[in-house]
């Protein structure tokens, strides 16, 4: 055992004492405990500092209660959450779940990713994340309005351009964003950088709707380029059929590849032809219905109720974009059998550390959520600066900026790794890049 391994078993240990209850959280912390160890050995300063403890533990978890009114005059009541995890480098920064699974642990397990998601994009934003445990799913559009402004007249007490800018997430689209924002403004005035995702009548940016889609294949893309690899030609088995996935399959589609399959929580679609990007788009953004419609309307489509993850279909590169801890350990296998090369994270932390593990055992080349999935916030990120400015800038501008902050992330990802001894482990050189970032943001203001 060496100062560095002792001191980060010590700190696991508190954090496991202390949140027995937060498994979700628990995996996170775990996750990037198991890549972190190389940065204390070379930077023990770190440790003196206590900083892991320090950015382990949320600056302030925030609770509350959400009444609101159903369609029937029933009282409801669910629970709100806001946990701001920290701001060395800039405002909190992160979206806001409507989920029933959503509770103290996933915000924490989402929150902390997000310190280190944000800082890998080089630009100035902190960690934060939210929600409820609130069902948008089969509510009417003045069920959610009633939710939604029930619930800002808590979270507004907690939010401000230059403290904390929410944005969206699972659940959470253009039409909650502006309800949200709606209640904001009568409370606050008119401050159109304290919300992004919003509409482009009021302050929204262009390209935003497709930035985590579209930035998760800019990843994809730099990640096969350096193995000597491209998109052209590849089959891709894509998970979900919300923002994340539409977009990436509209966006691996300009780039050359196939794509195979989408899924909801009931079953996936599996379309040899490739997926028909304008019937999906049809299907889940107008319609909002499940996904088996897609096959009613696709000829060549079949629906299949279960996991893709447990299909057997011949494709070359996996893009998880539903929900944390899609894919476990025998997935994992089946995924390579099916003969994979590559996993790259659309949702956040969608493979379990089974999965993980067996990926790295396997040469399977692994793009972690923190950094494939990080495209959605770098575009938060150029809205809260359109917004300071005034300006709206054009989709072509926004997108190549996208473009750019994606490659640059990989690329830093690879440089880190390789400068702490584990070249080619993409998790860790982004654990390694976004948290050295961050602590030393710590250090330097006395934290």
């Amino acid at each position: 055992m060496t100062q560095a391994t002792d001191y980060i078993a010590a700190v696991r240990a508190k954090i496991q004492a202390r949140d027995p209850h937060q498994p979700e959280f628990q995996e996170a912390i775990s996750n990037f405990f198991k890549t972190i160890t190389p940065v204390f050995e070379k930077h023990p300063e770190y440790i003196k500092a206590n900083v892991l403890a320090r950015i382990t533990e949320p600056d302030r978890a925030i609770q509350f209660q959400v009444p609101w009114v159903d369609d029937a005059g029933n009282m409801q009541v669910n629970r709100g959450f806001r946990v701001q995890f920290n701001s060395a480098i800039g405002p909190y920064k992160g979206g806001l779940r409507l989920h029933p699974s959503v509770n103290l642990s996933i915000v924490k397990f989402l929150g902390f990713e997000q310190i280190f998601k944000n800082s890998l994009t080089g630009l100035p934003i902190g960690g934060g994340k939210g929600g409820s445990d609130f069902d948008p799913k089969g509510k009417s559009d003045n069920e959610i309005m009633r939710f939604c402004q029930s619930f800002m007249l808590e979270l507004h007490r907690h939010i401000g351009l230059d403290i904390d800018v929410p944005a969206g997430d699972i659940g959470v689209g253009g039409r909650e964003i502006g309800y949200l924002y709606g209640m904001y403004k009568r409370l606050h005035g008119a401050e159109r950088g304290i919300l992004t995702g919003k509409g482009l009548s009021y302050g929204g940016s262009l390209a935003r709707t497709e930035a985590t889609g579209y930035g998760l294949l800019y990843y994809t893309n730099a990640m096969l380029k350096e193995n000597g690899q491209s998109l052209q030609d590849k089959r891709i088995v894509i998970s979900g059929a919300g923002n994340v996935a539409i977009y990436a399959t509209e966006k691996a589609q300009a780039y050359g590849a196939k794509v195979l399959t989408v899924s909801d929580s009931s079953g996936y679609v599996y379309d040899e032809n490739g997926i028909d990007v304008a019937t999906l788009k049809q299907v889940k953004e107008v319609e909002r219905a499940r996904i088996s419609e897609y096959a009613k309307r696709v000829a060549t489509a079949e629906y299949h109720e279960g996991s893709v993850w447990d299909a057997d279909i011949a494709y070359d590169v996996a893009l998880p974009c539903a929900t944390q801890n899609e894919i476990n350990g025998d997935q994992a296998q089946k995924l390579r059998a099916n003969g994979a090369i590559a996993v790259a994270e659309g949702a956040n932390m969608p493979s379990t550390p089974e999965a993980i593990a067996d990926y790295q055992a396997n040469g399977i080349y692994y793009g972690p959520a923190k950094a494939a999935n990080a495209g959605g916030v770098a575009v938060s990120a150029l809205e809260m600066g359109q917004n300071s400015r005034r300006a709206s800038d054009s989709f072509e501008t926004v997108d190549g900026e996208l473009k750019g902050i994606m490659e640059t992330l990989f690329q830093n990802s690879v440089v880190a790794a390789q400068e702490y001894g584990v070249a080619g482990d993409y998790l860790a050189g982004a654990n390694i890049a976004g948290f050295t970032k961050v602590a030393d943001a710590m250090t330097a203001q006395g934290w």
